[in-house]
Parts: C-alpha cells; structure tokens; sequence
C-alpha cells in the first residue's frame, strides 16, 4: 500500500480537555488503545469530503476543516450538520486575534472522531476534534489551541450559518412542496448563544418548528446575527446560473446553494492562555424539530463534559472493533478494509423520532400521513445523499454486518421496513424502497399503472420483497434468536405469497416488476428477482419448518425446488456464456444487456435441508460466468479500478455499456468467485483489492484514499466516471457506502474463515477455504449468538488445518468442524484432536470438496491431509 500521502497513527491519550498525540512510523498500523487507530492524509483536503457521525446527528463537511455546498438531493445542502431529519447549519469556523484558522494541512480520521491540523494561526498552534456524541441531537467541535510562547491573551470568534430544513421535499423539478419552498432562518443572540429558528409550513405541509442554536460553555464577551458571517468563506452562492458561473464548480467554489435561505452569526471569547500550555474550547452545534426549548436541551446536555463525552464515544466505537478480530498475513490490505468497515457501518447507524408515514409518489403529492412510526433505527445507504432507511441496501449490508457482529442495527432496521410498510402498503407484503427519516416514502408503494404500450410501471421494486425473508434468516442463523424470527415471520409469509399471488401474471414461477437494475428495456421478468426469490423460498421454509408450520414448509420447499430445477435451462444464454439479465413476455425470450445482476446466480447461496449450497448456478456455468466477468468488457482495470462495470461494453439498452464500477457490484462479483473457490488474487482478490483500495490507496488519485480516509464510497474512479475529488459539486457519488462491505466482510468471515452458523438449529458450521496464495487466516471474537467463537485456518502442501473454539454461551449443541480443498481433492487422513477419525463428511460443492466432522462447543483442531 502506497503509504506517501496516507499513515496510521497511534491512538489518542485524552488528558482533560487535551488532545495529545504521538505519531507511528509511516506504515505501522496503530496499536490499540483509548483512541483505536487513525488514518490521515495531506493531498487536496478541500476536494474531498469527511463525516462525524452519532446516532441521532451527524456532521458533514471538508477535510481542510471548511464546509462546502454539496450533494444533490436539496443541491448544495446535503453538507452541514443534521439531526434527522432536520439540518441547523451549512458550517462552523474559528479565528485567533482578528485571523481565521486557515485550511487544515493534515486530516485525520479516527474511529468515532475526526482531526485536523492547522497551520499556526496568530502565532499559535492549532488543532481541531470533532465528534457526535451518541444518543445526542448535537455535534461537538474541539478546537485546541496550544501557546508556544510567553502567557497571552486571545480573542476566540465563533462563526456559524443555520440552515434549518429537513430531509425532505427536495429540489427536482416537479416535486411538491419543493425545496425551493425553503423558509427563511431567523436568528438571535440571547447573550450566550446563538439561536436559530424556522416556524411556519411549507406549501400543502404541517406547522413546523425547527431551531438550532449554537455556543459554548463558556460566556461570549460579544456576539451578532446577520447574513453575512460565513468565516473565511466568501457565502458565495452557486445555482448554475449565475453571470459568469463555472459550468461544473468544485465543492469549494460553492458555500451555498440556490435553495439556502438560512442567515448567520457570531461569538467572540476571550482565552487566556498559559505560557507552553494548551486550552480547548468545545463548541456545540444543537437542535431540536420541536422548538427552540428543546434544542437548548440538547446542546446543554452536549456540554457536559465533551472530553468524557468524546472518550465514550472512541470507547464504544473500540468495543465494536474487538470484534471480528482478523489476522490475515497474506491479505493486510482487506483485514484493514473490514476493520474500517466496522466504522463505516456504525457512522451510517442512525435513528430518527415520530415519522410521519407518507406517500409522496416520487415527489408529486405530500398527502397527510398514513400512521406514524414512533421511533426508528436503521443503517442508511450513504453520505451525504443517502442516509435514510433502504431496503435492497440494507438486505445487502446485512451480511457485512452480521459479519461483524453488528446484530441489533440489522434487527431495527428490518423492524422499521416492515413497520413503514405495512403502513404504507395496508400489510400487502410489498416491502417499501426508500423511506426519509421523517417517514417521506419516494418509492416502494404497491401500487401499479398500465402503460400504453401495455407493459406494467410498477412503483415498487420487487427484490426488495423477495430479498426480504433471507435477511431475517440470515439474523435468526446468527443469533438463534427465534422471538426475532417469530416476529418477523408473518410478514416474509406474507412477503412470498404476494409475490406468486400478484408478480407472475403468466404463471410461470419467475418473479415480474422491477429489479436492483434501474435501467430501460429489460423484460418483465428480471433475473436478480427470480435468483433472490428462490433463496427466499428455501428461507422461509427452513423458518416454517422451526416453527412447525407444515403448510407453509410444503408450499415454499416444493415450489422453491421446482423452480431450481428449471432455473439453468430457463436463464441460462449459451452465446455468451452468461446468464440472461431478463425474460420478455410472451414466450421466455431471453434479455442479455450484461447489467452486473448476471451474476446474482453465483453470488447468491441457499439452505437446502440443512445444507449450505453456494451458488444456483452449476459449477461449469458458473465457472464460466465468473470467468467471463473478469474481461476488460466487464471490469475495469489500473490506473482506474479493476472492479465489476454496471454494465458491460456493448450493453444496456442503448448498446454503449455503462462501465462505471459501484461498490456493490464489485461485492456481487467478490461473493461469486468465493462461492466457486476462485479465491486467488486475480479472481477474488481482485474484487476485494478492489473494494478496498479506495478506502486507503488507489491509484487513481496518486495513492490517496477516494475521500475520507477507511471510507468506503459508492463509485469508484472509472472508465465513463472519474473520481469523487475530480467531480462537481452536485456530480458526486457518495463518499461512504454501507453495502459495499458486504463485499470484503462476507468474503473473509464466511467464505475464507468458513463460519456458516445455524443457530436457529444450534448448530455452527466451520468450514474454511484459505485463499490461493495464502498460508493461513484468522479470525478472533467473531460474534455467534450469546458468544463468540475462534478460527483459524492454515494450509501448506497438503495439510489443511482448522482450529476453532466456540463458546458454549452461543448456543450451538452441535458444532461441524471442517476444512474445504481444492476441487478434485479427497481426504486421506482426517485428525480430529489428535485422533485419526473415520466418520468425517465429504460434500462436493462448488467451492470444492468440504471435509466436516461433528463435535461440539469447545477449541478443537482438526488436520485434513488431502490425497
């Protein structure tokens, strides 16, 4: 990893309201310790952006320590601080004796907190610490202000710009209310501090009651509201018509865009400063959607103590990283990736009060709400656009997370889909798409209209609904948790039967309405749908079976098998080797337009009688497919990015390709060569080198991370989309994106460490695959129900050694112990704990040949010498 720009540093000692730290040598990874590791960077800080995020707010801004206008779901103002779903202001910014801290030279990204590090500043070194306490509608900022001299008195100034304004509507031609519909901010000095406040409603919505109010637990000697106090910023106002206007600003040519209509403020203190010591002053940032009263509340409760505030915080982000510990000496670079991933998916944990349920039909009515959902928590999507409630992302993500050990985000954010949808949906069983975190629904309504030509718009996706009962199974396997599985499982019931019922108007098992691709010209059947509807099925009839509900069992197995049996025959397109994108109705006319859901056949695995089969398609087609894949018209290659295109060359409906390579679709890719056993470093590895070069290291932009440092964004650097620090203000993918660690989580728990619980049945399966390449892996405190469990895995010549140790307190009764050789292979000798053993399984999979043995909760090993 090209180490130039970006370093690990040592953790953070907190001595006070002091912030200390003692940098490693380039290249070390930080020990642990109170802070965790740091990752920092010195290139471009004003193109890339960074977030601090709690679980009721977060704070969005640049890393030279300034706030831009960016993002394009309300344009420009997807940046700033927000509690959702309301945002209070577009930025914050210091000055020292008459000067502005000037932009940062150092940014530094921590786990639960950011850093930066300024150029002196009246003769004085400075450093700033922002943090969002958890549980807190506030974000803290710590600005360090270290007197290398003589004592001294400075002036401190304080400059803040509210924008008070929700999530939702946004700014796109034709929604209503629109963003443009923004009420104008009023502000306040109440003499210590500054309030902001937005009473009134927008067009055809409620009275509402937004306030901000910004200060520190310090008294102010002064302070002043008005329009003009943007720091060092210009406000400058970038709508793309103004005379003269670049066609494609930077982020740092915009301070605000064409919907603010916020006004500003400022605050000045007197610090007195002990000679070679230092002081920290904690600003807050507060809000409430319910008045003026409450945010006062919270930005009192943000100042209590931040310091002990900022130590809990890194405390509890800590405790995540122990666990799902990885030792993978073969791979640094992917057990650096999962490690950051954890933080990535704890940032995007959020959760929001009293949404309000409404269908807004992409923007063109905002009707009263349907019922409400009292409370809310969920993992959003991304920075800055997406941070509200998904389906597919979070179905998705839910495997990098369980992973990690990340159980209760998944179980909440389940429980808020099927809560909004049952609302929204009068309990259909459609599971709704894309829910705002003040209960806004976009799209995800089972509802449909008949176009002219006769073909279905449907204003739901349907891989939301069959996706959704495999989550659930995969949670119960995880956890054993059945009251979770008991609650969840009228509604995947209901999930399948609406399905068959209402999607497959020609009566031929394949699922219809729209799919993950959301491109013109497919066929009504899509093939993720079919894929992910039969792993449903097969999901629902393991639940149906714990439970004892026979009819269900019947119904889901008899038709899940029916349609594996069918499945190959129907998608698969011999010309290219690959699998059908969709079928057109009439007749099963196969669709090939090469969208990335091709590969959803070998990326998807079943639970088939208490088996785990990796992949639908058969080994040879599957093999074929992936293969295929890795061709310069599939995927992309250096200086870029070699992971899996949208669309490969020559596809799509308008025949040109789409050859942007997402996150997610680079995970599909990285979950299909492992199901196959295609594990080496130019099959697998790839896609997970892929996944996890721009959180660090790409070559794209000179061996910088994309944007935050351990962030991993949505798009990376591509042929037909360059990289997020080259692109516009409003052009930009997101910087941090929870599915993609799906791709590099999953991988490495599940496929390399072989960890399959089925705890639902207590039991856990360890079945590990070490990578092409590779001498061993090693996972320590990987989360399973009420504990945890141990493995490692190492293979040299033809020894193949597994060593695990799973608690008791997980639940398991029965524990299979195994290994998986090459494909081909047979066991020889089969040692389990120093016994030869003659009972041991042999499975031929797609992955390989697996060698399992049945034992028990407690540290074993088992030694498979391969003949």
């Amino acid at each position: 990893m090209n180490r130039t720009f970006l370093t690990a540093v040592t953790t953070l000692g907190l001595a006070a309201s002091v912030l200390a730290q003692a940098p490693a040598r380039a290249g070390e990874s930080a020990p642990p310790g109170n802070g965790g590791p740091e990752l920092s960077t010195t290139s471009r800080l004003k193109d890339r952006r960074e977030v601090d995020a709690g679980t009721r707010a977060y704070s969005i801004g640049f890393q030279d320590g300034r706030f831009y206008a960016n993002g394009w779901h309300i344009t420009g103002e997807m940046g700033g601080v927000w509690t959702p779903p309301l945002k209070l202001v577009d930025g914050v910014w210091f000055g020292l004796d008459g000067q502005w801290v000037p932009q940062a030279n150092r940014f530094s990204s921590g786990w639960g907190y950011t850093r930066y590090d300024f150029p002196d500043t009246a003769g004085l070194k400075v450093q700033r610490t922002d943090f969002v306490p958890d549980g807190r509608r506030a974000a803290v900022y710590g600005l360090t202000v270290t007197n290398p001299g003589a004592a001294r008195t400075v002036t401190l100034q304080v400059n803040a710009h509210s924008e008070l304004m929700g999530q939702y509507p946004w700014g796109f031609s034709g929604v209503t209310p629109n963003a443009s519909d923004n009420l104008p901010d009023h502000g306040d000095y109440d003499g210590r501090r500054l309030v902001f406040t937005d009473d009134g409603a927008l067009p055809g919505a409620p009275v509402h009651h937004y306030a901000a109010v910004v200060g520190t637990a310090q008294t102010p000697t002064s302070g002043a509201v008005g329009s003009q106090y943007w720091g060092p910023q210009p406000g400058h106002r970038c709508t793309g018509t103004e005379p003269g206007a670049p066609a494609d600003p930077k982020p740092s040519q915009c301070d605000d865009g064409p919907f603010g209509r916020g006004t500003g403020g400022a605050l000045n203190y007197t610090l007195s400063l002990p000679a070679g010591g230092s002081t920290t002053v904690w600003l807050g940032v507060a809000g409430s959607d319910q008045g003026a009263t409450e945010a006062r509340k919270e930005l009192a409760g943000a100042l209590q103590d931040p310091a002990a505030q900022l130590a809990e915080k890194v405390a509890s982000r800590q405790k995540l990283a122990q666990m799902t510990r990885l030792s993978l000496p073969g791979d640094a670079l992917v057990q650096q990736a999962v490690e950051w991933g954890k933080q990535n998916l704890a940032d995007l944990t959020q959760t929001a009060t009293d949404l309000q349920i409404r269908w807004t039909n992409q923007g063109k009515q905002f009707p009263a709400p349907l019922g409400t959902v009292d409370k809310a928590t969920w993992i959003g999507a991304g920075y800055p656009d997406y941070p509200w409630i998904f389906g597919t992302d979070a179905e998705y993500t839910a495997f990098a997370a369980v992973s990690v050990g990340q159980f209760e985000a998944v179980k909440d954010h389940l429980r808020v889909l099927r809560d909004v949808s049952d609302i929204l949906n009068d309990r259909s069983g459609v599971v709704t798409h894309e829910v705002v975190s003040d209960g806004s629904v976009w799209f995800g309504h089972d509802s449909r209209t008949t176009n002219a030509d006769g073909t279905t718009a449907y204003d739901f996706n349907t891989d939301e609904t069959v996706k959704f009962p495999s989550t659930v199974a995969l949670l119960w396997r995880w956890t054993g948790d059945d009251r979770f599985r008991d609650e969840m499982y009228d509604f995947t019931r209901r999930n399948l039967r609406y399905v068959v019922r209402n999607l497959d108007a020609d009566h031929d098992g394949w699922p219809e309405g729209l799919g993950n691709v959301e491109r013109s010209g497919m066929g009504q059947e899509k093939l993720d749908n079919t894929v992910y509807f039969l792993r449903g099925l097969y999901d629902l009839a393991d639940m149906a079976k714990s439970k004892h509900d026979g009819a269900t069992y019947a119904w889901a197995s008899n038709l899940a098998r029916k349609l594996q049996q069918r499945f190959d025959g129907t998608w698969w397109y011999d010309q290219a080797q690959q699998y059908a994108d969709s079928l057109v109705d009439p007749g099963n006319q196969q669709s090939f337009q090469k969208h990335w859901i091709g590969q959803t056949p070998m990326e998807a695995e079943l639970r088939v009688k208490g088996a785990t089969v990796p992949g639908i398609a058969p080994y040879a087609h599957g093999n074929a497919a992936l293969a295929g894949r890795e061709d310069p018209c599939y995927s992309g290659e250096h200086p870029l990015n070699p992971g899996l295109f949208h669309t490969g060359c020559g596809g799509g409906a308008n025949g040109q390709g789409e050859r942007v390579v997402f996150g997610l679709t680079t995970s599909i890719q990285s979950i299909g060569e492992g199901n196959y056993g295609r594990l080496g470093p130019d099959q697998q590895g790839r896609y997970t080198h892929a996944l996890a070069e721009p959180m660090f290291s790409e070559p794209a932009t000179g061996g910088t991370p994309d944007e935050q440092p351990g962030a991993m964004p949505e798009i990376f650097p591509s042929p037909d989309q360059g990289a997020n620090i080259d692109r516009c203000w409003t052009c930009r993918s997101m910087f941090m994106q929870a599915w993609g660690n799906y791709g590099t989580a999953w991988a490495v728990v599940h496929q390399w460490l072989g960890v399959r619980p089925d705890l639902g049945h207590h039991a856990v399966e360890v079945v590990p695959q070490v990578p092409q390449g590779q001498t061993s892996v090693e996972g320590k405190d990987i989360r399973l129900g009420g504990g945890a469990a141990d493995v490692r895995a190492t293979h040299s010549g033809s020894s193949y050694v597994t060593t695990v140790d799973v608690d008791r307190s997980t639940g398991a009764r029965t524990v299979l112990v195994g290994h998986t050789l090459p494909r081909g292979s047979a066991p020889a000798v089969v040692v389990l704990d120093g016994r030869v053993v003659h009972d041991y399984t042999v499975r031929h999979t797609n992955r390989g040949t697996e060698v399992t043995v049945a034992t028990g909760p407690g540290a074993h090993t088992l030694r498979v010498t391969a003949r």
